[in-house]
């Protein structure tokens, strides 16, 4: 019972944190700052074409994009609410972070061109949006620890280990936005129809992946495979997966010895 009692306490100051600096994030907030880089890691700012050298306390905004290299990683640290890792070759393009939307709502959306990341993810609330996507796929965190993986030719996996997450089909024609560059002005394309309600089809799935649960997209956006999986998988040994169980576990020892205080 003392166990519970501790694990209740702790769970429900975790919540009270994270209510707390949501509340308090600023406009000067909704940045994330590199807090790990090993080996070459960069940042391609939205208004330039060049790649330049993000180290350690670099800072991250959003239409940013982040590369790591060969036998390269890197940890960025979002508004200190929530961490995204990059492992060796790999392309984020952070689209939106922390953005206020007509609806009042805090949305991030991150995007993997290439690669694989490690995330760890606050538990979401009603006015907050946090979405990961891969070229084939779209996936929806609600307060998670996920990795998700992005093939050469687009095959996508998400693997989940603490909370859950809805993953769907990209609607084929649905591309990430086109990037601007240049800072001169540009025409405004004028106002489109939106599509109605409608049926979804079995090409338009929509899957939910629980805790020790995978999927595996092909290049086309269909299902491979849907399965659960275990710690003792081989996979799951790899010195990637390990790195990031043991910085995850540091930072629950962290806010431990904060509640301690």
């Amino acid at each position: 019972m003392r166990t519970s009692i501790k694990g209740l306490i702790f769970g429900c100051f975790t919540v009270f944190c994270v209510v707390m600096l949501m509340g308090a994030i600023t406009q000067d907030d909704k940045k994330g700052i590199v807090t790990f880089a090993d080996g070459q890691v960069k940042r391609n700012p939205l208004a330039s074409e060049q790649w330049l050298s993000a180290d350690v306390n670099t800072q991250i905004l959003g239409g940013d994009k982040v590369r790591t290299y060969q036998d390269s990683r890197a940890e960025l640290d979002l508004a200190s609410l929530d961490i995204i890792r990059l492992a060796p070759r790999t392309i984020i393009d952070v689209i939106k972070l922390y953005e206020e939307t007509k609806d009042q709502k805090l949305k991030t959306s991150i995007h993997i061109e290439e690669g694989e990341i490690w995330a760890s993810v606050h538990e979401i609330d009603v006015n907050t949006d946090f979405d990961i996507s891969a070229p084939v796929a779209a996936a929806a965190i609600t307060g998670t620890v996920l990795r998700m993986k992005v093939n050469p030719d687009s095959t996508t996996q998400l693997k989940v280990y603490k909370g859950e997450v809805q993953i769907s089909r990209k609607p084929e024609g649905m591309t990430k936005p086109v990037e601007n560059k240049s800072l001169a002005p540009t025409q405004v394309p004028g106002p489109t129809q939106v599509q109605g309600p409608r049926e979804v089809t079995v090409d338009e799935w929509v899957k939910i992946v629980k805790a020790m649960q995978q999927i595996t997209i092909d290049k086309k956006g269909q299902v491979l495979s849907y399965s659960g999986f275990s710690v003792t998988d081989p996979e799951e040994s790899n010195d990637w997966v390990q790195w990031n169980h043991h910085l995850d576990q540091r930072r629950v020892e962290r806010l431990k010895d904060v509640l301690k205080k």
